[in-house]
């Protein structure tokens, strides 16, 4: 028997488990509280629109000061962002707005610690770059001074050779014409030939017989030693294996075994040989009985285009860089000293043996 109702219109069921439960009446779905006080139950319901229209408005008083504070948040966080990347901003500009020519070092101050490892490389490719356009532009300019002397004198020899009255005038002014061309292609060889020994990623390396090498270019070299009467010969070649880059290591024993035959004097004697120090090292010495050149400049004779005054034949003045190139790049040892009995020059390159236990390569 129901003793009171606050709501007696209100429609609920007679019997209700004790606690909570949602209960459906003709007027919707309750939420329903029931409890027992002595010999009564006393129930207390809601309905679940009103609950759920509480929950509602209860969200929206939460969230309506985030609304309010989304636009400021927004605008302080562009603010902060802003601010924290002005560095990089006039970092982008000064880059956009730079010469191509200009390798000055960016400006490193007031960056974020997250760009300054990436601003310090640039700078470091910057003075790499720095340097090998000015080694690049002082090579170009010490091309043209060199090159301007056998053009000009092949314009001589052709002026010469036009004025000629004489079939014999005429013999003389083409072999002359003739020594001129050849100089100025071993000229132009021999500056292409350092250009590419000049800075670059490293080179595939192989394991290169040396022996086989020196064999091949003595062996080219012999006829140009036999217009000169000069004992070419190999003198010891040991079976040595170095690590490196087989075009190179041609390029400088040709050098080697060039210059000594260039200078060397009629009937005189050039050996090479190749042989394994207990270091363990590999070492190519090419020996002449030429007239040598004083101890003060074996540094000196190693700058690209540098010549002794009063040096015979004629060169260029590049081949012993060529050799101090490669055997740079290949990390040799470059040294020079008297040939036998004090006479002449010996020049040996030491190399890095190649490891025994890798397989050897041509």
């Amino acid at each position: 028997m129901r003793v009171y109702l606050s709501r007696p219109h209100s429609v609920l069921p007679e019997a209700t488990p004790l606690g909570f439960s949602t209960v459906s009446t003709q007027e919707g779905v309750w939420r329903v509280f029931g409890t027992q006080a002595l010999t009564k139950v006393i129930q207390v319901a809601q309905p679940m629109r009103v609950r759920e229209q509480q929950a509602v408005d209860l969200a929206l008083k939460t969230l309506r000061p985030f609304a309010l504070l989304l636009p400021v948040l927004g605008f302080l966080i562009w603010l902060a962002v802003g601010s924290a990347l002005q560095p990089l901003q006039r970092l982008t500009a000064l880059v956009k707005a730079r010469r191509v020519d200009t390798l000055d070092p960016l400006p490193n101050e007031r960056l974020p610690d997250e760009v300054t490892p990436l601003v310090g490389a640039l700078n470091d490719l910057l003075v790499r770059l720095d340097a090998a356009l000015t080694r690049e532009r002082g090579f170009m300019a010490d091309a043209a001074h060199e090159l301007r002397t056998p053009l000009t004198a092949l314009h001589l020899q052709m002026g010469a050779l036009a004025r000629a009255t004489n079939e014999a005038e005429r013999n003389d002014a083409m072999a002359k014409l003739s020594e001129g061309v050849q100089r100025a292609i071993r000229l132009v060889e021999q500056m292409l030939s350092f250009a590419r020994q000049g800075p670059r990623t490293e080179p595939g390396r192989v394991h290169v017989p040396l022996a086989d090498i020196v064999r091949e270019v003595v062996a080219e070299l012999v006829p140009f030693a036999d217009a000169k009467h000069i004992d070419l010969g190999i003198s010891n070649s040991e079976s040595a294996t170095v690590l490196g880059d087989p075009d190179a290591l041609r390029t400088l024993t040709r050098n080697l075994v060039d210059n000594a035959v260039r200078y060397t004097p009629d009937g005189g004697r050039v050996d090479v040989f190749v042989s394994q120090t207990a270091a363990p090292q590999v070492v190519l010495r090419v020996v002449d009985n030429g007239p040598g050149i004083p101890p003060e400049e074996h540094t000196r004779v190693l700058d690209r285009f540098y010549r002794r005054p009063g040096t015979s034949p004629p060169g260029s003045g590049l081949g012993m860089a060529i050799v101090k190139a490669i055997a740079d790049a290949h990390n040799a040892i470059l040294e020079l000293d008297a040939g036998p009995e004090g006479k002449g020059l010996a020049v040996s390159v030491l190399f890095p043996a190649a490891p025994d236990h890798q397989v050897k390569l041509a």
